[in-house]
């Protein structure tokens, strides 16, 4: 059974980083793409960032400059950096796996997700 299991949330303030992981068991997903979306109270689910096989990673807008995200693949583990972060950026993260090697920003290229973990970045 495939799991992924996110962690690293919690509540900071505006400037500071944090680092998400998400890990992968059941399966490995080093060749496949996967992804972080977020989503805040009372607005839709939004892309934040994928990595696809090999090096090929996508951002959204908001995000570009202030988050990297990176695979452990020994670890079977994506990741996500979150530096200067904002209230913005407060919302419930989630990781997604597809089971092809390459995802785009649409929630439907994945097959798999985790719970989640909440980021609250107060000002």
């Amino acid at each position: 059974q495939v799991q992924l299991v996110e962690s690293g949330g919690g509540l900071v303030q505006a400037g500071d980083s944090l680092r998400l992981s998400c890990a992968a068991s059941g399966r490995t997903f080093s060749r496949n793409a996967m992804a972080w979306f977020r989503q805040a109270p009372g607005r839709e689910r939004e892309f934040v960032a994928a990595v696809s096989w090999g090096i090929l990673t996508a951002y959204t807008d908001s995000v570009k400059g202030r988050f990297t995200i990176y695979r452990d693949n020994g670890e079977n583990t994506l990741l996500l950096q979150m530096n200067r972060l904002n209230p913005e950026d407060t919302a419930v993260y989630y990781c997604a796996a597809a089971d092809t090697s390459w995802g785009r920003n649409r929630s439907d290229d994945y097959t798999y997700w985790g719970q989640g973990t909440q980021v609250t970045v107060s000002s």
